[in-house]
């Protein structure tokens, strides 16, 4: 495995990369399960692998937020080497911002201003699609692999590519979780074990609500239905809804396959999200 901090070691590392695909998962380090299944499906379905990790500023509102991310790069080398990482990019906020760095790449809209937009402000995907946009252009994948539990960040960024016509395929990966039903996400383990206890509601909501969606219920009927299992675990929602996947609108009616129920709380200290499709 190769490692790198800039952007020019990483086209070097790239030079020879004709005829041969790149398969690439962007993250924010502090590996666990879920980034090596993106890891492992890269490695499936490409020639070379490339692996990003950079805490990126741009997409935190809240500064203590940025400075409690948890930083394990030791670890993270050894997940990703173990992988099947070809390349390993870590670069530095100076060497994805330089000085005098000015650009933004912004979406508008529902899809950017609900929900996580909405609690983190609409800033907060500006500094995603604008830090994907940048990364895409040093990497140059063919595939680029990201997870559905970050739905509307996926949706995001799928309709950032569409709009910039980057020739790149979005890849989406199931959300892996705890053999309990915890979505498994970095800032687990911010988490007590009380608090872990109390975190499971928002997974088990997230079954109620696919129950009730079987029974042909409507989406508001769906949202009560996760809404009492919460309850019952103490978790206050930040949000709790079903939207349509293509725009995030929030829907009231009877879903239509492929809509999303999604979900937001606070847990303890510790912000949590977690979603489902409804099929």
């Amino acid at each position: 495995m190769i490692v790198v901090t800039t952007v020019d070691d990483l086209r070097t590392a790239l030079r020879d990369r004709a005829g041969r695909s790149v398969g690439f998962v962007p993250t924010m380090g502090a590996l666990h399960r879920g980034h090596l299944e993106l890891l492992h499906r890269a490695r499936a379905e490409n020639d070379v692998v490339v692996l990003s990790v950079f805490v990126n500023p741009a997409q935190f509102n809240d500064p203590a937020d940025l400075a409690a991310y948890p930083r394990t790069d030791e670890a993270d080398r050894a997940h990703a080497e173990q992988a099947g990482v070809d390349i390993y990019f870590a670069p530095t906020a100076e060497a994805v911002y330089p000085p005098g760095f000015s650009a933004t790449v912004a979406l508008s809209g529902p899809i950017v201003e609900t929900f996580e937009g909405a609690r983190r402000g609409a800033g907060h995907f500006h500094g995603v699609t604008t830090v994907v946009t940048k990364l895409f252009g040093m990497v140059r994948p063919d595939r680029a692999y990201f997870g559905q539990k970050d739905a509307q960040q996926l949706r995001v960024v799928r309709a950032m590519v569409a709009d910039l016509n980057i020739d790149v395929r979005i890849v989406d990966v199931p959300t892996v979780r705890e053999p309990d039903g915890l979505a498994l996400s970095s800032r687990n383990v911010r988490l007590s074990a009380d608090e872990r206890a109390t975190a499971l509601g928002l997974s088990r909501a997230l079954t109620a609500g696919e129950a009730a969606h079987r029974r042909g219920v409507t989406a508001a009927e769906i949202v009560l239905a996760a809404e009492l299992v919460l309850s019952e675990f103490g978790v206050n929602p930040e949000y709790l809804a079903v939207v349509d996947d293509a725009d995030f609108r929030q829907l009231h009616e009877v879903p239509p396959p492929g809509s999303v129920l999604i979900v937001a709380a606070e847990v303890g200290r510790t912000r949590l999200i977690d979603n489902v499709v409804l099929t």
